[in-house]
């Protein structure tokens, strides 16, 4: 078992969750799209969105896809504004 299992484990019994019901790679994939083509500090605060609306009943997999495509497209749009396209 490795440390983030560990925490993950450990953190959903402090907060009442399973860790079968955490996607950690979804997770950590989509972080990583956000903090390299939005803003790093967005990566923690879109987690917690994602969080969110999952508590109020949207797919974990389906938030994944819509914010993943949302931050890649947040950098294409950057580089349109940087060039004036």
């Amino acid at each position: 078992m490795s440390d983030l299992d560990r925490w993950v484990a450990a953190a959903g019994a402090e907060l009442g969750v399973s860790p079968q019901d955490v996607p950690v790679e979804a997770i950590l994939d989509v972080a990583r799209e956000v903090a390299h083509n939005v803003v790093r500090p967005g990566a923690p605060v879109t987690a917690y969105l994602m969080g969110l609306a999952a508590a109020r009943g949207a797919d974990p997999a389906d938030l994944a896809e819509r914010i993943t495509t949302l931050a890649l497209s947040w950098a294409d749009q950057g580089r349109d504004e940087a060039t004036g396209n």
